[in-house]
Formats: structure tokens, sequence, C-alpha cells
């Protein structure tokens, strides 16, 4: 027999049906080694010898492939078919060398398949071949630079900018990217601009809008109407003059389908249609690969094996008609910047299974549907148009004005798949219109209303992990198997947050980026991080010496970090106000000196760390004067910006009590942050409730919330008033109603909380038990059965089981017999001798007993997490 070694169980387990009992599949877990988190495992005084450390999780799996191999003679590594996956076979060969389980007799293959269905396993079996060292060079070269620049580059961050986690040679680039972005949209000055519509009306009464594209005989461009005084002049010209149809222009018009998917492009599809996060995407591809499902998830490939072509094709023509298959297949090239995967697109392993057809986990599910829909419909043919554009005009041509139309003559691959577009594709008007009226040459266009409308220049949106994946992908920064892990890498570091699917860089983001910007420019360049993922794609085609290439960049590197040893953290706080001054010092008219501070009038403002790792802007002349802000600008209870907060006073016991700003907003804390006190308590202060008006006595009052208002007259229950994360409420029970004025939560009486509870509860909000409008009688297996009115008319209830009386049956009528009925009925049958196991139990028993986590020591943690990754 051969031993088998693949990544993961789940993919062991699906190959174990294919090859048999004449193999033992065996699974790694993934990398068995990797760089010990320490100094020194890169040496590069050495030719950058890297010294290795099996996980101590990973033994028991080195252990269990050493075991099998004593009665067996042939080794097959069958990880995954890209870099990591030859240097997981690389790592896996020189580990079991190393145990002396490899042995001169020893027969030592490597196969890769693009699919785990049984056609490409078994050939696969066929074609074996050695390890592909020129890949394994590409994997160690970019573990080197990785470490590098991680392990070396965020000891200068801890030491310099206090709360820096860590950095990375392609995540703090990720980073400059939302950094940039937000201060784009900060520094953005919204124009004004008008435009013009008009309704028309053909002699046959049909109507259509079209829009003012010149006026004075003189093309108009997107500013030139650019108050409402020039909109309402315009609106005058068109209005004195008759107008006529002076063309009608119309053309036909096709759109080809989208590529299959690959890596990057799957995650963006996933994003805009589900909102699922990159590595959420990748989790699901990663359990459809493993179950056979799909083909391998980390590609830049978008061309499609002929067989899948021709499958897809039969597929197409069986569902939709023979007029929905091209005359030819399809055929795609990568136009990716740095593409050097040579796999497969992501598609189906077998077009024939339909989604309806599988039983899987929801974003399982999702995701195939996805992956199905974008693989048939880049084999299908092009969706066809008629567009027509219709000129508008008056005699003296000083007024012209345009509509544009489209119909779709045939849907094409449209009846499958429509791609999803992001906020910042800009559609031109010709792309865009309805279905126009019978419009002939020469008609007259009656006017029947005339309309002006302003908009606003928009700021660039903010990036969502799909558009970001993109714009990595454009600039050629990354590799499509690194892109969800560096996503979550910057938002685990606390250096980006989401909001409303959107990526924002918190405060310590933008210092960590501003403090690589002055000292470390050259490594957060794009074209410099894109032209060394170019020298790195070269050492996989063996044009590039791995360590040559590491020398070449750590002469630089080395250089550059010997250069920040002497900085001082004031010289280095004092460089990024000059880097932030646009964003925290914008000069404006009214506001000529905006580094003088606002309460002295003497200190100059500049930037602050504070303990907690964030930043504020505070005054020069502290201690006599303690102003400080939020870097975003002045907000309300400013003073509270600061590291210790605004000091409101004292306690009966003497515990300070201040107002302080966090991610969420305002709020007070009673005494401060220590060992023994690690989360002292805390109250939001919620909008509509004046900062500057919380003094000592009202911040009490707030950290005593919850209050008691007094007991419900009905079940002699508590009445409460406090405030959670939707805002201020009043509580009795499972009832919670809000109370819309803030400044009412500490006052607020018990007539006043009746009133908001009952209106709670007559809009069916609450979990109050509603009471039976009669107990009909007792169930045979215990529980009453009550009558109750319910929004589709009165049911009948028993524990859990509602059943809904026949119209034709009075509810006062219904007896303890018909009721009985009723719930059998309605009641899922049992199965017979059926019993659910708990399934985590089932999973314990199937499984090996699981050891406890160790926890890792803090020092080492945040080393390891620094030296980790891109």
């Amino acid at each position: 027999m051969a031993v088998v070694v693949v990544e993961s169980p789940a993919k062991a387990k699906t190959i174990n049906k294919y090859l048999g009992s004449d193999y033992t599949v065996l699974a790694s877990y993934g990398h068995v080694r990797d760089l010990p988190p320490k100094d020194g495992s890169v040496d590069p005084d050495h030719e950058f010898e890297m010294k290795w450390e099996i996980a101590s999780d990973s033994q028991k799996h080195v252990r269990a492939i050493a075991e099998a191999l004593k009665d067996d003679q042939k080794l097959i590594l069958a990880t995954d078919p890209d870099r990591e996956g030859e240097a997981i076979s690389w790592h896996l060969l020189e580990a079991l060398t190393k145990r002396r389980a490899i042995k001169k007799d020893t027969e030592v293959e490597r196969v890769v398949f693009n699919a785990i269905t049984k056609n490409a396993v078994t050939t696969a079996m066929q074609q074996p071949r050695q390890i592909d060292m020129e890949l394994v060079e590409a994997y160690l070269a970019r573990r080197a630079l990785d470490y590098l620049v991680g392990f070396r580059l965020s000891p200068v961050l801890w030491r310099k900018l206090p709360g820096a986690k860590s950095a990375g040679r392609v995540q703090s680039v990720a980073l400059r990217l939302i950094v940039e972005r937000e201060m784009e949209i900060e520094a953005f000055k919204a124009r004004e601009y008008w435009t013009v519509k008009a309704l028309l009306a053909t002699p046959r009464g049909d109507t259509f809008e079209a829009r003012l594209v010149t006026l004075d005989a003189k093309k108009l461009d997107k500013f030139d109407l650019g108050d409402e005084a020039a909109a309402t002049r315009a609106v005058g010209e068109i209005n004195r003059r008759d107008l006529k149809v002076a063309a009608v222009e119309s053309k036909p018009a096709s759109r080809n389908p989208a590529a299959p998917f690959m890596t990057s492009t799957l995650q963006q599809e996933a994003s805009r249609k589900f909102g699922f996060g990159a590595r959420q995407t990748m989790n699901a591809a990663q359990r459809l690969y493993e179950a056979g499902h799909i083909t391998y998830m980390r590609t830049d490939g978008i061309d499609m094996a002929p067989e899948a072509v021709m499958a897809a094709r039969d597929v197409i023509k069986a569902r939709y008609g023979e007029n929905y298959v091209p005359k030819s297949p399809r055929m795609y090239k990568n136009k990716a910047k740095n593409a050097q995967e040579a796999h497969e697109c992501i598609r189906p392993t077998d077009m024939g299974t339909s989604p309806e057809r599988l039983k899987l986990e929801a974003d399982q599910a999702r995701l195939y549907d996805l992956i199905w829909k974008r693989s048939l419909a880049s084999q299908m043919e092009a969706a066809r148009f008629e567009r027509t554009v219709i000129t508008v005009a008056s005699a003296d041509q000083a007024v012209e004005l345009r509509a544009n139309g489209q119909i779709v003559t045939f849907d094409g691959f449209l009846k499958v798949y429509t791609e999803g577009r992001d906020e910042d594709v800009d559609l031109s008007d010709d792309e865009e219109g309805g279905r126009l009226p019978q419009i002939i040459e020469g008609d007259a266009a009656e006017k029947r209303q005339v309309t002006p409308e302003q908009h606003f220049t928009q700021p660039p949106p903010r990036y969502t992990e799909a558009t970001l994946v993109k714009r990595m992908e454009e600039l050629g920064i990354g590799r499509p198997s690194t892109y969800a892990s560096i996503v979550s890498t910057i938002q685990e570091r606390d250096y980006v947050f989401k909001d409303k699917n959107r990526l924002l860089p918190r405060d310590k983001g933008r210092l960590v980026t501003a403090f690589l910007e002055s000292y470390f420019g050259r490594y957060l360049d794009y074209n410099f991080t894109a032209d060394l993922e170019e020298d790195l794609d070269r050492v996989t085609t063996g044009e590039e010496n791995w360590k040559a290439l590491l020398a070449r960049f750590w002469t630089d590197f080395s250089a550059a970090l010997g250069e920040t040893a002497e900085l001082r953290i004031t010289d280095v706080l004092e460089k990024i106000n000059e880097v932030l001054e646009p964003h925290l010092f914008p000069v404006t008219p009214e506001d000529p000196e905006p580094r003088r501070c606002k309460a002295c009038g003497v200190g100059r403002l500049s930037l602050r760390t504070a303990r907690s790792g964030g930043a504020f802007i505070g005054c020069s002349n502290y201690p006599e004067c303690r102003y400080t802000r939020p870097l975003a600008g002045e907000v309300e209870g400013g003073d509270a910006a600061g590291p210790d907060g605004k000091l409101l006073g004292y306690d009966d016991n003497g515990t300070p009590v201040s107002m302080r700003v966090g991610p969420y907003g305002l709020y007070v804390q009673l005494g401060e942050v220590t060992e023994e006190t690690p989360k002292p308590k805390r109250a939001s202060i919620p909008k509509g409730m004046d900062p500057s008006a919380i003094d000592l006595q009202r911040a009490l009052d707030m950290l005593s919330l919850p209050r008691l208002i007094g007991m419900h007259p009905d079940d002699g229950e508590k009445v409460e008033a406090s405030i959670g994360r939707f805002g201020p409420y009043v509580k009795h029970g499972k009832v919670y109603a809000n109370i819309k004025d803030a400044e009412e939560v500490l006052t607020i009486g018990m007539n006043r909380a009746m009133e908001l509870l009952a209106q709670k509860l007559a809009r069916g909000g609450g979990r109050a038990a509603v009471k039976p409008l009669r107990v009909v009688g007792e169930h045979p297996e215990g529980g009453e059965i009550g009558l109750y009115e319910g929004r589709y008319g009165p049911y009948v209830k028993w524990e859990k089981v509602n059943a809904t009386i026949p119209k034709e049956t009075a509810p006062e009528a219904v007896t303890l017999e018909q009721a009985l009925e009723l719930i059998a009925a309605k009641r899922p049958a049992k199965k017979a001798g059926a019993r659910k196991a708990p399934a985590k139990k089932a999973t314990a028993k199937a499984g090996s007993k699981k050891a406890p986590a160790k926890k890792a020591a803090p020092k080492a943690a945040a080393a390891k997490k620094a030296a980790s990754g891109e």
C-alpha cells in the first residue's frame, strides 16, 4: 500500500472514497513547519538560512504519517496544486526525512489535481512527478521577506509609536489604500451643478424624458449650469422655444458575459451580492472544493478545461435551447498584472449538477449557485440590445435635448446571470435608459414639464472588502491566496473597522501609515510592492535566484531600519504632525491658524499618544492648559478626548468620575483601568443628551442605571429605565419600549413609563405572554389548550403547536375534541423509533479527544502575530 498525504481531513475522506483500500490517506492539517517567532529564524548573514520548527499541534500528524510509512514503502504527496501546496509537500518530506521515516528504498511522488473528483484523482495518480523546487523557492523567498519585514519592522513600531501592533509587506500597503481613501473623502469639497430635464410628448400623446445637452448652441459640460440662476435661465430658454425631433438613431449593440471566476473575482462578487467577507467566501469555497463540488479555489486562471466547456454547452442547450449556445466555445485570457498560477478557473466539477440537486449549508449553497451560474453564463451567447438616441432641438439649434433608451432583443447570458456592480463604477448615459415610445423624425415635441435638478459631486466611496481586493489586484499587490488573510489581518490589528460593510481606518491605522510613509516610504510604494511581486513570480519560473532577490531587498531595508535607531518618540510624533497636518489642522478662511490652541490661545496643538495606544490632539501648554480633542476634529465634550478624559469629580468613596470618548461616542466612567479593575463601570451618553450639561451628579445617576421606576400594578414586577445599545428605554419583564427624549431616562415616572409600554404592546412589540380568550381544556399529554385571537383569525394553541380554526366553525363553539383534532392535524408526525442524537456528542465520539488549547505567552504571541503573514 501507499501513503497519500493531503492537507485536510475532509479532503482525505473524499479522496479515500476514490482510491480504495490499497491506499492509506492521511491529513497533514496544513503547514507542518513554520519559522519560530523569535529573532534569528531568518539569518541574512548566512545566505538567509531559515530555521524551521514543527508546530506542537503538527507533531502528532507527522508522527502518524511516519508510523504509516513503517509498513508502506511509497509516499504520495497530494497537497494543493499551488505554491503553498508545493511548500507543504516539501516541508513534510523534510520533516519525515529528519525523523528517518524516509528510507533509501522509500518511493516519493508528487501528484496534483485541480478538482477532487474520481476522474481527476485517478488521472493525477497516473501522472506523478517530483516536487517543483522553483515553486518551493518562490515560497521560501516570500516567507523570508514577510518574516524580515514583519519581525524587524514591527519592533521599531512598538518602540517608536506606542500602541502600534505590527507591520507587514502587503498588509501595510493595503492599510495605506484605506487611509488614503479616507483622507480623500475628508479633503473632498462638494461642487454644485444642475441639470435640466424635460417631460415631452409625441403627437400621439406618448411621453418621454429628455435631458438638456446644448444651450446657446454650445454643448453643455457638467459644471456649466453651476447654480440655480443658470438652471432657471436654461429652463426659460427651453420654454420660450418650440421643439421638434431632430434625429432618431437606432443601432444594435451586444454585451458579452463575464469570464468564469478566479479567486479575486469570486471574493468581489460574493461581497457585492451576499455581503460576504473575503475570509467567509474562502471558507465556504474550501468546503465546496474538499467535498468535490468545485475546482480548486485559489487560482489566477480564468480558462476552462475543454471537457468542462463542452459539458457547459450541453447543459445550456438542454436547459435554455440552442439559441443560447454560441457557435464556437468562448476562450478567456487572464488580464491580471501578475498572474502566474497556471490553474483552471473556479467552476463546478460537474456542470450538470445544478444547485437544487445539492444539499448544502447556507453559505456553501449560495456560493455554489453563484459559481454554477457564472460558469454557465461565461459560455452562453451574448445579450443583444437595440439602443436608441433621440435628439430634440429648437429651430435655431440654440437648445438641444437628448433621450436615451434601449430594449433587450435577446437576453442571452442575462437569462442566467448578471454581474454585480460596485458603487464607484461610472455608467455612461448611453448604457442606461428605459424603453422609448414610437418617435418619428420631424415630429413636434410638446413640452409637458421642464424641471431643473440640483446635484452635488460626491466623494469617492470607502472601500468594501470587494473593492479593496479589486484595487489591490489592479495594482498587482499581493496574491489571490493572500487577499482574504490581508483584509482580515488589518481588522484584527484594530487598524481598520467595518461600518455598513465599508472599511474605515482607526486613528491607530492612520498613525502607523503616517509613520511608515515617513521612514519606510519605499516599502509602502505601490509600484515597489508590485515590482517585488513580479520579481517573486520570476523565481517561480526560474528566471530569478531567490537568494539574490532577498540580498538586494535586505541591503536597502536594513539601511532604512538603521536610520530609525536613534529616533525619539517626540521626533516621530512631530514628523507625523507634518505628514498629517492637512488632515489634522486644515487651514480655512475662518481659522487661518489651526494649530493655535482654541482654549488658551498661546499653546500649539500637536499629536499626542495615549497609554491605550490611541491618539489625540493636545496643547503644548499642558498642564496649564488641558485642552484636547480627537484626531477627527472638534466633537461634543472635546476635553473628553484626552488620555484621562474630562474629570467631573469624585464619588463618596473618592473614586474619580470622568467623561471620555470611545469608538462609539461619549461615555462616563467610574474609576480607572487597573489590573484589579480591568473594566471599570461605564455608561454611554445617548444621542440627544447635551454633554456640556453632564456634571458629577448626572454622571453618577447614569452610572447607577438601570433605575427602578416602580412596581407594575398588574403583576408586581419591576419597571426600570436604562440605556442600551439602541438608546434609552423602559423595561417591564420582556417588554422594552424606547424613550425618544434621552434626558427623560433619568426622570421618567410610572405614568409615562406605563404609557410607553402600552404603546409598544399595542404595536405588537415585546414578548409579553398573551392571555387566551378561554381555556378549551387539558391535552391528554399534559398542558392546557387555549383559544386565541390572531392576525389571521382565531386559533387554538397547545405548547408550540398553533392550529387555525376553520372559517365555518364559530370560535366560541370549539370543543375539546375538535381542538384535539385540529392540533393533531397540525402537529408534525414523529418517525417511528426516531431519536435525535445530540450532534456534538456524536462528533466527539467519532473523533479523538481534543486536547485543551495552550495559551501562548503574551510576548511570544505578539511576536508571532507580527512575523506571520504578509
